[in-house]
């Protein structure tokens, strides 16, 4: 794959999703909060490193978009989840241990327009 140049190079979106109820309702720790977030979004780095809109994602390492959006709680999550896989959609839910509770997800760097259906519903984590 020819690696693309900032004048060529598609807008690709890595999409983490982080469960609001973390924050305000079981008062983690902001620190402890975005630590997920960072956890998910290497996950699923790592886990796709190899596809090629990954490798062109790192490929604009000064220029990568992130887009971080919020869910109420952990069922949202995990049916988000489930929609994700059944469409095939690459991404790892990060599952925070000892405690083994799903805390938030990550997508695979995609062109916005390929996922922003599934995720259009919710807001900017805040």
């Amino acid at each position: 794959m020819a690696v693309t140049g900032p004048e060529t190079a598609r807008h690709l979106v890595q999409y983490v999703v982080v469960r609001s109820d973390l924050l305000h309702q079981m008062a983690w720790p902001l620190g402890a909060v975005i630590t997920q977030a960072c956890h998910a979004a290497t996950a699923a780095i790592h886990l796709n490193y190899h596809d090629s809109d990954t490798q062109e994602y790192l490929a604009q390492l000064d220029t990568m978009h992130k887009v971080v959006l919020q869910v109420p709680d952990q069922t949202t999550l995990s049916t988000l989840s489930e929609t994700l896989t059944e469409k095939n959609i690459a991404h790892k839910l990060w599952i925070e241990q000892p405690e083994n509770l799903p805390t938030c997800l990550a997508l695979k760097p995609y062109p916005k327009e390929a996922v922003h259906s599934f995720l259009r519903k919710f807001k900017l984590f805040k």
